[in-house]
């Protein structure tokens, strides 16, 4: 027999502002069951978890919480203000019976002393606080709202692993696909103001979803043509029947109705990008950059180079540098040695990680405009502000909405919105996946896929990566840094392990002098990565392009007369020629190098 609800919610209703969020909500949470809250930004999941917890008070419908039952409820930006230390924050959350030692033992899992001054914690500093007193009770039934929001990857691993051990019951709001796979066992979907269950873990939810819209769709079309024939008899057969027929009329009276309370599924943003010119084949190449704050080494020796149309990852714990190897990549930050070569016609946009520049106060529109107009150039062409917020699933009357009064997931979007207005050939994007849901991530990940232009993207989404990056460059602790063709998966097999938190990292690698993939756990034998292989690949045709430029440019200069005729053409001519002939050289010897490293391995 199937255990009694813990906690159960019940044609939950509840309305804001005359707009109605919740019209029919249920959640039914029993012992032990984990289960996924999914839906779009917006759609009311964080405050269906609140009614859960008790925090919001519905409108209409019934909760009902076993009385013997504990629960903890992690919100998204919790308050610490009325503690010292964070150890006195989390051991608030104990209940009389719990171990006190557990708090002091969660806040050093998540990076935290105990000692933090509350209103001195960094927002990621304070959901790890936030993390340790929700967890350390080990309550009957935990509500985690995107808990691994602000983590790493080192941190979003372990608490995969401490939530995987515990007994409690628990519901998950999570952008991580990866994180509620593999985690949840049933999947609860909130679709306007309405939820739906599958009994099974979110693997299986966008296919079911998928099918559920179709299936909507569907019976939309058939009420339309209903409507229709209903219509026709109206029009032309009702005169002569009038009398007999008046339950028809209602009828269609009622159709009409229907079709009026239908709300529809919320529409998709419309993830258009700026595209700029075309840049170079090469966009940067580093060599044996270095970099240090005191001490501290960033990055040690490292060399790299990315190509037009390559996918980049960057992955390490959080204060590994990996911002800091961007702005060097990018050309914003000098290496204290080494060299960075950009590309030619680079056109560079980024998203930064905390939405640095969107201002509190900064009205929606001004943001995307940048103030002082209401039109916005896309690929060239001029665009009305409120035509472009719609894209991204703004109304006409959020255009004067300061951007502090938006969610997390609105001001996500807006950053996006900016940067992808930006002409640009080269993009760079700081945790994209913050904030957003996953229906915005999908469409993120085909820009990702399509853009004409280069990529470089720091994420702790395991999954975003797997999906979009071509090759992985990953801390190695101590400014070593390795780079791994394909994504995160393909890294993890290639190095035997994902990323490990930075004291873990310092002493189990030593500074490196080279980029170079690591020999692979299961060969014992280094393989060429997927760029070398390319590069061996193209780099003939390359060379050849260069001799027919060369041949070119001969030709010209062959003319006696050139230069007492136009001494200016003489000059660029021959300046032309000896950077074709130094680009042929590097090229040849690259592909030598590689044809030589070739043999030895296959050898």
């Amino acid at each position: 027999m199937a255990a009694a609800p813990l906690l159960s919610l019940q044609n939950i209703r509840l309305t804001f502002g005359g707009t109605t969020l919740l019209e029919s909500a249920e959640l039914i949470v029993s012992p032990g069951q984990r289960i996924a809250l999914v839906g779009r930004n917006g759609s009311g999941k964080s405050t269906l978890l609140k009614i859960a917890s008790g925090d919001v008070q519905h409108d209409g419908g019934v909760r009902f919480l076993e009385p013997s039952a504990t629960i903890r409820y992690l919100p998204q930006e919790p308050d610490l203000s009325a503690f010292k230390t964070t150890l006195d924050y989390v051991e608030g959350g104990l209940g009389p019976g719990d171990d006190p030692y557990r708090a002091q033992y969660l806040l050093n899992s998540l990076g935290l002393t105990g000692a933090e001054d509350p209103s001195k914690l960094s927002g990621g500093e304070g959901r790890r606080a936030a993390l340790a007193r929700v967890l350390a009770p080990k309550p009957d039934i935990l509500l985690l709202d995107e808990p691994t929001n602000h983590l790493d990857l080192p941190a979003i691993e372990w608490l995969q692993s401490e939530l995987n051990s515990m007994r409690s019951a628990m519901v998950l709001i999570s952008h991580d696909r990866r994180f509620l796979s593999d985690l949840t066992r049933a999947t609860v979907w909130l679709d306007r103001g309405v939820t739906r269950r599958l009994d099974k873990g979110f693997g299986a939810f966008e296919a079911w979803r998928d099918t559920v819209l179709e299936e909507e769709e569907r019976d939309r079309h058939k009420l339309d043509r209903q409507i229709v024939r209903e219509e026709h008899w109206l029009r032309y057969g009702v005169t002569a029947r009038r009398k007999r027929n008046v339950g028809r009329l209602e009828r269609l009276g009622s159709l009409r109705q229907d079709r009026r309370e239908q709300r529809r599924v919320t529409g998709s943003v419309n993830m258009q990008v700026s595209e700029g010119r075309t840049s170079g084949a090469l966009v940067a190449e580093a060599e044996n950059i270095s970099k240090a704050y005191g001490n501290r080494v960033i990055v040690d020796d490292f060399s790299t180079r990315v190509l037009r149309g390559d996918r980049l990852g960057i992955v390490g714990p959080n204060g590994a540098g990996k911002t800091t190897l961007i702005k060097m990549l990018t050309g914003l930050l000098k290496p204290d040695s080494g060299k960075i070569k950009l590309g030619a016609a680079l056109e560079l946009a980024m998203l930064d990680q905390g939405r640095a520049k969107l201002l509190p106060e900064t009205r929606l529109k001004d943001a995307l405009t940048g103030g002082g107009s209401d039109t916005i150039h896309i690929n060239g062409e001029p665009r009305h502000v409120v035509g472009y917020m719609k894209d991204f699933l703004f109304s006409p009357e959020q255009a004067n909405t300061p951007i502090g009064k938006l969610s997390g997931g609105e001001r996500a979007r807006v950053a996006l919105a900016r940067a992808l207005s930006l002409p640009s050939n080269f993009l760079v994007l700081d945790e994209p996946t913050n904030d957003l849901d996953l229906e915005t991530l999908d469409l993120l990940e085909e820009m990702v896929s399509d853009y004409a232009g280069t990529v470089v993207v720091v994420s702790h989404d395991r999954d975003f990566l797997d999906r979009v990056a071509t090759s992985v460059i990953i801390s190695e602790g101590n400014g070593g840094w390795t780079e791994y063709a394909g994504g995160y998966s393909d890294m993890v097999v290639q190095r035997g392990e994902g990323v490990q938190a930075r004291a873990a990292i310092t002493k189990a690698h030593k500074p490196g002098k080279t980029s170079l993939a690591p020999v692979t756990a299961a060969t014992g034998k280094r393989k060429m990565s997927f760029k070398e292989k390319h590069a061996l690949e193209t780099l003939p045709k390359e060379i050849a392009r260069f001799d027919t430029e060369i041949a070119r440019l001969a030709k010209i200069l062959a003319d006696p007369q050139l230069y007492s005729k136009n001494a200016k053409a003489f000059d660029d001519s021959s300046k032309a020629l000896a950077e074709v002939e130094a680009k042929k050289a590097a090229a040849e010897e690259q592909w030598l190098e590689l044809e030589v490293l070739r043999e030895e391995l296959e050898g």
